[in-house]
């Protein structure tokens, strides 16, 4: 039986194998063409270049956005609670428990 790659030293060259794969990032094929990187320096970058303003606009364009699709449910929703608090009240109250009391 014949010992794996790895089993043999992982990254080294292997006459038995015939062929060399290369490290880790570097497995031995032909460079890639048409990739290009660019860097830019730690201390030449801003991070937070324009952080507030484009927060403050972004914010009220995607409000502005957004805003029909929630009030009329909040609207609707405050009004139907605010008629059932107004409903339980009454019908605990004296003049609804007159009013209604032989019906229960």
């Amino acid at each position: 039986m014949r010992p794996t790659q790895a089993r043999l030293g992982g990254g080294a060259p292997n006459w038995r194998t015939g062929h060399w794969l290369g490290d880790w990032g570097s497995f031995g094929g032909q460079k890639q063409k048409g990739i290009i990187n660019y860097g830019l320096s730690p201390n030449r970058q801003n991070p937070f270049a324009g952080a507030l303003h484009d927060a403050i606009f972004n914010t009220f364009r995607r409000t502005k956005g957004q805003i029909f699709y929630w009030v009329p449910p909040m609207v609707a929703a405050y009004y139907l609670l605010d008629w059932a608090t107004e409903r339980n009240h009454y019908l605990n109250s004296k003049a609804g428990r007159a009013e209604f009391a032989d019906e229960e």
